[in-house]
């Protein structure tokens, strides 16, 4: 049979859109945790200046405060991402097969839980803060839990993703080669 399947998913098209979408996402989130880190290493020298000066510009305390909290979870959502965060494989390495795509799918599916759980926490964060001004600057401390929502949305989707990935390849057929026994 010549030609393209007529019964193709509409799924297997939008995959390059989507791979597009996360590599643009992917590089955005690189570059704000370099514009937070530029912008922390400021204020906290600006901070150190002018407190050796003795003229200590107080607002630079807190927002480190807000800065640091920002980069912490960008710099969460790009090791989640790039997949570098701290992870000991050991004992699941030496499980059998099903026994590691087992506890795989159960750790990935604590992730999503983890991260849809953070994403409510911090919404509900955001909503008791709305209100309530940080001490130097003229901002809401909403924006101390802002970043919270979008880390646990992030680690949600990229353990949801994990658990389908992990569940394709456990169920999907073994590829040419792989697993028949040639005699």
């Amino acid at each position: 049979m010549s030609g393209a399947p007529t019964g193709e998913p509409p799924q297997r098209n939008r995959m390059p859109m989507l791979r597009t979408i996360a590599g643009v996402f992917d590089k955005s989130a690189a570059f704000v945790c370099c514009a937070l880190v530029t912008a922390l290493l400021g204020c906290v020298s600006l901070g150190a200046l002018t407190r050796g000066l003795g003229e200590p510009l107080i607002w630079t305390d807190e927002l480190s405060r807000f800065l640091m909290v920002w980069l912490a979870v960008f710099g969460w959502v790009v090791a989640s991402r790039k997949r570098i965060h701290v992870r000991i494989r050991f004992f699941q390495d030496l499980l059998p097969k099903r026994g590691h795509q087992a506890t795989e799918l159960a750790i990935q599916s604590a992730m999503t839980l983890f991260g849809v759980l953070v994403t409510a926490y911090g919404a509900g964060l955001i909503d008791k803060n709305h209100d309530l001004q940080a001490t130097t600057l003229p901002i809401s401390m909403a924006w101390m839990y802002a970043p919270m929502v979008l880390g646990g949305a992030i680690t949600a989707l990229q353990g949801a993703s994990e658990v389908i990935e992990t569940l394709r390849r456990r169920f999907s057929p073994p590829a040419a080669g792989e697993g028949t026994i040639v005699e």
